[in-house]
């Protein structure tokens, strides 16, 4: 059974002509009454009684043709929310997150797409920055935040914002520091993120560069945490610049000074959907609410371009 089948057996009725039926479908005659016989095997039953005058629907067929008015009328409901919906961006996006929404601002985006796109459904899913780049990658995630030095690895990204890490310990550690050497400070008790994280990273390579390692660390998975561990007085870390200042301005911890370790928080995806519209729409937003100029469009490293430590790993 066919929808133009039901058409013509709905023409024909109304009509009580095939001749009609036929102009009205634009049609020959020949053919609305090959779509009926059609139909009539099919159903296997008569809707019309033939007649000098015309075409007479027949009990079944009386009975039928509501029905196949419904479908019609479905059929015709279908057709058109679906043109409604072909200039919507309809569809749904695994997006990564990092452990600051706020930083990130994965709410105001939230909301935005909310009120501008109904149709799209955003799932998110916090990970650290080394999974998020492994995940986009290989299609786990359609696309991530990000922090790091992005890699020649077939990903583009959106750069969102410069950004740093600052060295702190609980302030009443302060004399510590003073006159402290790195030798000093590695045998303070640290608190390191997870090895999947550019925290992670970071503070390993402050020890490579200065030739220490810590004696003794804990591990916490989340930068509040971090940084209320510091300023409970369990040890050392990073702790992001903003966020670092803030509570030494409040008399929360000590910032030492010398290291200041800058990175990139960058929004990720394959560089093969770049012109998905699913993708498009998300840097469209973000790039309005970073407030970013057109010259700050997609980027990808260059082809072997070096990666530094924070290219595979970032604070979750």
């Amino acid at each position: 059974m066919e929808l133009y089948q039901l058409r013509a057996f709905a023409a024909v009725a109304d009509s009580g002509q095939l001749t009609r039926a036929a102009d009205r479908l634009h049609l020959s005659q020949p053919a609305v009454s090959a779509q009926i016989k059609a139909l009539e095997e099919d159903l296997g039953q008569r809707l019309f009684d033939r007649t000098s005058s015309g075409m007479e629907l027949t009990l079944v067929g009386r009975e039928l043709l509501e029905l196949a008015q419904r479908v019609l009328t479905a059929a015709d409901a279908l057709k058109s929310q679906a043109s409604a919906l072909s200039d919507q961006v309809v569809g749904e996006l695994s997006i990564g997150t990092l452990s600051d929404p706020q930083f990130i601002r994965v709410g105001e985006l939230l909301g935005l797409a909310v009120e501008r796109y109904p149709h799209l459904d955003l799932e998110l899913h916090n990970v650290f920055s080394k999974s998020a780049l492994e995940s986009v990658t290989d299609g786990g995630l359609d696309a991530s935040f990000f922090f790091g030095e992005l890699p020649d690895t077939g990903v583009s990204g959106l750069r969102l914002t410069e950004m740093a890490y600052r060295v702190v310990a609980p302030a009443a550690w302060a004399e510590r520091f003073a006159d402290g050497n790195w030798s000093d400070i590695a045998a303070l008790p640290w608190i390191l993120a997870p090895e999947k994280s550019t925290h992670h990273a970071l503070t390993r390579g402050l020890f490579n560069a200065h030739h220490v390692q810590p004696v003794r660390w804990v591990e916490a998975d989340n930068e509040s945490v971090i940084a209320n561990l510091v300023q409970s007085g369990v040890g050392v870390s990073l702790v992001r610049e903003d966020v670092a200042l803030a509570m030494q301005k409040a008399g929360q911890l000590f910032v030492w000074e010398p290291p200041r370790l800058p990175t990139t928080l960058w929004f990720i995806y394959l560089a093969e959907r770049a012109h998905d519209p699913l993708i498009t729409v998300l840097v469209q937003m973000l790039r309005e609410l970073w407030q970013l100029s057109p010259a700050q469009a997609r980027v990808s490293a260059p082809s072997g371009a070096p990666v530094s430590p924070s290219a595979v790993s970032a604070t979750s």
